[in-house]
């Protein structure tokens, strides 16, 4: 691990432009990162914070066929949509880029010349997939198959989603085209790869045996798993319409491979900042005394982790990473997180509902970090920690602190006086909680810094609740002076260490402590003497954190219930057509409108309810399977179909004569076939 480095080049994944950024991409890599990057430039450090859109590849194209655009009108939608989310939640890049500007292009196109003229590919004709009623090669995301591995049905051409593996179309058992639904042929091309096999001793060398002791657990044991397996050559380009042209001769007609030119994305990125404020970018890249580290989910281990190192390796006057702290993912209400069903909280969507709430989002996404294993995000957890957390603790704090400053000196900062062991205990433990920050920070572990970020704010409320203030003024006003005094000192030291987790918190602290001309350093809390001057003139209150209600949040697990709803209806098998029947079968059945009058579950039955029905010819006895689904109190008045003229049969001991028609709703429950006018019982049904 480099320590004191020069500067710091701080990448997050590229988000791919077919579709809107949601919490899992803002849990998994965006706030992760954005705190990282805030806090360095806190401490004074020269910071590149990079990222961009990945705008090539299948999933665009993909994306284009389905709405019947071009792939440049997907990219340029979703561009947009995904830089406001961006801003809007104060991702701070010092560069947001484009894979599909001309400086990546050109970028992508020397990084793969140079690797071509030095002799690091392997040129090969091999058999591809080929969609023959298409006429084009099948890229991975357009052919679907049985995974060899585990035996999933719906694995793509390039990985399986279910157990992770990774492999060449061809491999695929039962493949098929997703364009044609056919089954594809294989057919002769020519490509070019990266031996990544040949690398293999410097993988081992830099990773397994460097990083062991710094890397996450969960990276290194990824890494060590394609290892063991054997790493083989992989290809760099590929037979499709959308994409950077391969710089070569003879190479008509084929694109890079998305994930060979999107990792240069963070490279061109640079160059692009860089040309914008004046600096060299070479020493971001290529300079011992730069910490490169790439944030990103833990699907992208791989190419992170050994295949990008590899091409800069490869390439040879580039940097490597000094740390890849992957997360694990973020599940929603007990579900994976999924753009195509739609189950999701979208960044746009949710300041629709929370507007100005961007940092209870970020709280709560940090509080409940997938740092070291899948973790799952409620609405009822995201209430409890805004309203139990932020507004009760942190809110709570800062807005006694300023109400009391203004009741009692109008809004300026008190000379203290002498100091009790316990204003000297708190000044001194409030000194000490930047350092325990910053090692959490430093080791990638951002939950558990915003959680001593909390203690912070506990602290001045344990301080406050046991000095009373309120109650000291009435006989001991010169003390009250020092107890504000101290309140308003931890006050300030809250703004300075929220601003990387909560950075519309800190702009609010700025203006409720009037400090907004006044700069920020971490060091500034643990070694200055006076964070707030006495004879200040402090800005008035605001809320911080309002109450999120009961409503609010009822209203957003609705909106995941019709999406459930939607999906199962969308995914429901409709029975096929049973044989053909006359008109004389149907008319010898004899359905009628009637009401369940009285209903009891059957003893010792778990499925069976016992229903007398007026089906207007009588009152009958009938009984019915749909005690799983329906209580007795539930069914009594329903208005009923019912097949009066079924064989009576005799169901443990009581004699059920007819049938009540149901059928099941999108989520499979059981539901009534009922008329939809009022009509009277005994009516006939043809």
């Amino acid at each position: 691990m480099l320590q004191n480095p020069k500067r710091y080049t701080i990448t997050a994944a590229l988000p791919y432009t077919n579709g809107p950024i949601h919490i899992g991409h803002l849990a998994g890599v965006y706030v992760p990162s954005d705190i990282y990057a805030r806090y360095w430039r806190l401490q004074g450090k020269d910071v590149a914070f990079l990222c961009g859109s990945d705008e090539h590849g299948v999933a665009i194209s993909m994306k284009a066929k389905k709405e019947g655009i071009t792939p440049q009108e997907v990219i340029d939608k979703y561009d947009g949509i995904i830089r406001k989310s961006f801003v809007d939640f104060g991702i701070s890049f010092d560069n947001y880029s484009r894979t599909s500007s001309k400086i990546h292009h050109d970028t992508a196109s020397e990084f793969f010349r140079k690797l071509y003229d030095d002799g690091k590919f392997i040129e090969e004709v091999t058999e591809q997939l080929y969609d023959e009623q298409a006429d084009q090669f099948l890229a991975d995301r357009f052919v679907i198959g049985t995974c060899p591995k585990c035996g999933n049905e719906e694995a793509y051409g390039d990985q399986c989603e279910r157990c992770g593996s990774t492999w060449n179309a061809t491999d695929l058992i039962n493949p098929k085209s997703t364009i044609t639904g056919t089954t594809p042929i294989l057919k002769a091309t020519k490509h070019w790869f990266l031996p990544l096999d040949r690398y293999d001793d410097f993988l081992k060398e830099w990773i397994l045996a460097g990083h062991a002791k710094d890397w996450k657990t969960n990276v290194l044991g990824q890494v060590k798993s394609w290892l063991d397996d054997g790493l083989k050559p992989r290809a760099v380009t590929r037979d499709l319409d959308w994409g950077i042209d391969v710089p070569v001769a003879g190479a008509e007609g084929k694109k890079l491979y998305v994930w060979f030119d999107a990792p240069i994305g963070y490279i061109s990125s640079t160059k692009e900042w860089a040309a914008r404020v004046g600096k060299d970018w070479e020493p971001y890249w290529k300079s011992d005394d730069t910490k490169l580290v790439h944030f990103i989910g833990k699907d992208n281990i791989v190419f992170h982790c050994i295949i990008f190192p590899v091409m800069l390796k490869a390439e040879g006057s580039y940097i490597l990473p000094d740390n890849v702290p992957a997360n694990e993912f973020l599940n929603l209400e007990g579900n994976k997180l999924s753009t195509s069903k739609n189950w999701a909280v979208w960044l746009h969507e949710y300041l629709e509902d929370f507007p100005d709430q961007q940092d209870v989002l970020r709280y709560a996404l940090t509080s409940n970090a997938p740092e070291t294993k899948d973790n799952d995000f409620t609405w009822k957890d995201f209430q409890a920690r805004n309203n139990n957390e932020l507004a009760a603790v942190f809110g709570n704090f800062i807005n006694r602190v300023v109400v009391l400053t203004h009741k009692y000196y109008h809004g300026i900062v008190p000379q203290p006086n002498a100091f009790s062991e316990v204003d000297l205990a708190t000044l001194a433990e409030l000194k000490a909680y930047p350092a325990v920050i910053s090692s959490s920070i430093e080791r990638y572990r951002f939950r558990e810094a915003l959680g001593e970020l909390m203690n912070v704010a506990r602290l001045g409320n344990k301080y406050l609740a046991d000095e009373e203030p309120w109650k000291m003024i009435k006989t001991d006003e010169a003390r009250v002076a020092t107890q504000m005094y101290v309140a308003l000192q931890i006050a300030s030291a809250l703004r300075v260490l929220s601003e990387p987790f909560l950075p519309f918190t800190a702009a609010k602290l700025d203006r409720i402590l009037n400090q907004t001309h006044h700069g920020k350093s971490w060091l500034d809390v643990s070694e200055s003497s006076e964070l707030i001057m006495t004879g200040h003139q402090i800005g008035v209150a605001e809320i911080l954190f309002s109450q999120i209600e009961d409503d609010q949040i009822q209203k957003q697990i609705d909106k995941l219930e019709a999406t459930k709803t939607a999906n199962s209806a969308e995914n429901k098998v409709i029975a096929p057509q049973k044989e053909a029947v006359q008109f004389e079968d149907f008319s010898k059945l004899d359905l009628r409108v009637g009401t369940i009058i009285e209903a009891e579950k059957m003893p010792k039955a778990n499925k069976l309810l016992v229903l007398k029905v007026d089906t207007g010819i009588d009152v009958r006895t009938i009984v019915s399977g749909i005690a799983e689904s329906f209580s007795p109190e539930e069914v009594v008045g329903k208005r009923v179909t019912v097949l009066v003229n079924l064989a009576p049969r005799n169901l443990r001991g009581v004699e059920s004569q007819g049938m009540i028609l149901m059928t099941n709703n999108a989520e499979g429950k059981l539901v009534f076939v009922n008329p939809d006018a009022e009509v009277g019982n005994g009516e006939t049904i043809n």
